[in-house]
């Protein structure tokens, strides 16, 4: 049920989904996100309701039991394990003895105390605001499903020849938590249904993961009620899995944005050894991430392109200032000490380490040519990262529309002819088309 925080640390959607998650829960609900919690906490109670008067239950469970069930369940609430960009939490080992032990109307009900109980000890340790405390009606819905599927077949009495029953009670809780779910960001925060798909599958597959304990718990507790608590140590083990897994995500986060403190810190070496080198790097930034959202980059490699756009010319901080700034032209000998830099940029991010050393190859490529005449490793087309091409494309458009210590700046129609003009020899015709498209969309807006 865990990834290493190596893995994390490179997913920036991931990331970026569990810090909003973490954020959003210690926010206060207002507007359309207090609005869809409430609906859905009020619909759902009216379906317990209904649930309770057409349910017929022969079982008076001691008011202990209820108690016991309630407070295990708060327990395993609490134990959350942090998984790609969601999470989830053990409630299966309670949850399925509740279905044999409680009355089944009763069930929802009892999962609804215990979120709640949950929840009141999350805001005392400052984890979610209050007012989210009393609104998680709508977390209740996955209990919805099994009991009423077990009450239509009246399976109240754990055996194995009612499998088929079980699997489809167990189908049933993720179609309702799925749908509540999906009602409720629609509603507060416009999210399509389908992107919900990814974030909850993982926690599906824990819940069928423990759902066979949990029967067994079952099998055992329903002759002797309080056998249930033999999942608990079960439960304390996977508390102490899920704080590891904590500490592991945030040691994940706070790198992420270490690794972007100092690509940003770089940027500003850059630009105080040379301000002219620093200002464009900035500038070439922006270009490349509209390119390579016109691309359809996915989140890891538009996160690499934006880290190479703003490195790609760090190297040039150990390239002498006089041949840099030089306004003639370079000599051949400046022209190679020049072209070093793109490995000189490899190896100091090869120093940092983590993501950026692994954009260090992006940095070393991106002075490569479409037809193989560029350096250092005269690579051509395809051979050429995506990335590097997105970049040397954008580089060369900022620094033909930027004035240099030998020229003036040319006009962006003229810079941007002069790229068609190079297009399947120094750079790639797809990358050039899309800065085309994304320039034309920026004159237009």
């Amino acid at each position: 049920m865990s990834t290493t925080s190596a893995s994390l640390e490179l997913d920036p959607v991931a990331d970026g989904a569990l810090a909003e998650r973490r954020e959003r829960s210690q926010r206060r609900l207002r507007g359309s996100d207090l609005w869809a919690s409430t609906s859905i906490g009020v619909c759902f109670l009216a379906a317990v309701a209904v649930f309770a008067v057409v349910n017929d239950s022969p079982r008076s469970p001691s008011l202990w039991l209820v108690a016991a069930l309630v407070g295990a369940y708060a327990v395993l609430y609490r134990v959350e394990f942090e998984i790609g960009s969601g999470h989830a939490v053990p409630t299966q080992l309670v949850l399925v003895p509740m279905l044999f032990l409680l009355p089944l109307d009763l069930v929802p009900l009892a999962v609804t105390a215990g979120i709640v109980l949950a929840n009141l000890a999350e805001h005392r340790a400052g984890r979610i605001a209050l007012e989210r405390v009393f609104v998680r009606l709508a977390d209740s819905w996955h209990a919805v499903g099994p009991a009423v599927v077990l009450a239509l077949f009246d399976a109240r009495t754990p055996r194995l020849s009612d499998w088929p029953i079980y699997l489809l009670a167990l189908a049933a809780q993720p179609v309702l938590d799925f749908a509540s779910a999906a009602a409720r960001e629609r509603l507060a925060l416009g999210i399509p249904a389908r992107e919900l798909l990814g974030y909850m599958a993982r926690a599906w597959g824990v819940d069928v993961a423990l759902a066979p304990i949990g029967l067994l718990a079952a099998f055992v507790a329903y002759e002797e009620p309080i056998a249930f608590v033999f999942v608990l140590p079960l439960a304390a083990l996977l508390a102490i899995f899920a704080r590891e897994r904590r500490a592991r995500v945030d040691h994940a986060l706070e790198l992420s944005q270490a690794y972007r403190g100092t690509a940003l810190l770089l940027g500003d070496v850059v630009e105080a050894d040379d301000a002219y080198t620093g200002s464009h790097s900035r500038d070439v930034v922006s270009l490349v991430l509209d390119v390579a959202d016109e691309l359809g980059l996915d989140a890891r490699s538009r996160r690499d392109a934006e880290f190479v756009a703003l490195l790609h010319d760090v190297g040039k901080i150990r390239i002498p200032a006089e041949i840099i700034n030089k306004p003639a032209a370079l000599t051949p000998e400046e022209r190679a000490v020049i072209e070093t830099h793109t490995i000189i940029g490899e190896e100091l991010l090869l120093r940092v380490g983590g993501v950026l050393a692994g954009v260090g190859h992006l940095v070393r490529s991106c002075h490569e040519r479409w037809d193989g005449a560029g350096y250092p490793d005269r690579l051509a087309g395809e051979a050429i990262p995506l990335v590097s091409r997105i970049v040397c494309a954008c580089d060369a458009f900022s620094a033909m529309t930027t004035d240099r210590p030998y020229r003036k700046a040319r006009g962006a129609d003229e810079a941007l002819a002069e790229l068609r003009r190079c297009a399947g020899t120094q750079f790639d015709p797809q990358v050039v088309e899309a800065l085309a498209r994304t320039l034309a969309a920026a004159r237009a807006a």
